[in-house]
């Protein structure tokens, strides 16, 4: 009988169809041959969070009966994979399911398997989108909570009973935003909508690709709100990097690219440091903060395949200020000790 070495190959094994799901940075499919590469060792995970892979994988078999697992697995210094934690992994499934991972298991074995070290729980928010993405993308159904949301988004509802609409509804809106009217009425909705359903909206839309007049009228709603609202606006438009660097510069200019502002850029926005501007942005305020804080968002950033390059190079930027030079020294005195 064949080892069974990766998660693929373990559900092609049992005649289930897949797909994955990044579940860290941003709510977002992940490109199969890249998950394929990634499993073999061959390319570095495409979005770490913390030196680690969190993904969610939804299979099927031919009953079309939906299974998840939600996992959080190591990565080297290189943003590969640790093979070890895998491999336990896979030991521990084919021992609970053997090699049927859609076998009905009893109450005991269900707690026992979702209790595993590689499991973990993504917040409501991510799974509300989650849920919604994965309703669109197999050709599932809306929520329940889809027709009020609906009914409060395009004003027929009062916008005082907005503690009545659900998260899940907004999802749905947010990822079906080019069927029917919804596009439109997302955009009206920051003219009507309490603050409370806009930072819930701001919520979804940071996992997805924003269209551009909703993006324009995200970016108007960051200019005019009270500052401690606006970093959820920034959020929302992590998909449109020219809007983000207006918004990072007006952020800048208004005194709070704090920590706070700081671990947002890096964790849904962190596609703008490719630029050089907010890339320098970024860091120079980075090295403002104490030298612990900075060792940490720089190696969580510095992870991500896509910026590696662009980062590193920073680290030799003769035109860097005094400070950022200091931090970067102490990076490098914890990383030599």
């Amino acid at each position: 009988m064949t080892e069974i070495t990766t998660l693929s190959q373990f559900l092609s094994t049992a005649n289930t169809q897949f797909q994955v799901y990044d579940m860290g940075r941003r709510v977002q499919s992940i490109d199969m041959m890249a998950f394929h590469q990634f499993e073999n060792l061959a390319s570095p995970y495409p979005y770490p969070i913390q030196g680690h892979a969190q993904f969610a994988i939804v299979f099927w078999d031919a009953s079309q009966q939906h299974y998840i697992w939600f996992l959080k697995l190591p990565l080297d210094e290189r943003g590969l994979l640790s093979p070890a934690p895998r491999t336990q992994f896979i030991k521990m499934i084919i021992e609970a399911l053997g090699r049927d991972p859609t076998k009905d298991l009893t109450e005991a074995e269900q707690q026992k398997l979702a209790n595993h070290p590689f499991a973990f729980t993504p917040s409501a928010e991510k799974l509300a989108l989650f849920n919604a993405l994965v309703r669109k993308q197999l050709n599932g159904k809306v929520s329940s909570q889809y027709e009020y949301a609906y009914q409060y988004l395009s004003g027929q509802v009062s916008a005082d009973k907005w503690q009545q609409v659900g998260l899940q509804g907004i999802a749905d809106i947010c990822v079906r935003a080019n069927e029917l009217d919804h596009l439109q009425q997302l955009i009206n909705s920051f003219d009507y909508g309490s603050i409370e359903v806009q930072i819930a909206l701001c919520q979804c839309l940071e996992h997805l690709t924003v269209e551009k007049s909703l993006a324009n009228r995200v970016f108007e709603q960051l200019l005019s709100t009270d500052k401690q609202n606006k970093l959820y606006f920034l959020r929302a438009l992590a998909s449109n990097e020219e809007l983000t660097q207006q918004a990072i510069s007006h952020i800048q200019e208004q005194g709070i690219l704090d920590a706070e502002a700081l671990i947002t850029i890096a964790a849904r926005n962190w596609t703008v440091l490719k630029h050089a501007q907010s890339r320098i942005i970024f860091l120079e305020a980075l090295a403002g903060q104490k030298q612990h804080f900075f060792n940490q968002i720089f190696a969580d950033i510095v992870a991500i395949p896509s910026l590696r390059t662009q980062i590193l190079t920073e680290l030799r930027n003769p035109n860097r200020s005094p400070q950022l030079a200091s931090a970067i020294g102490g990076l490098f005195k914890v990383i030599k000790s």
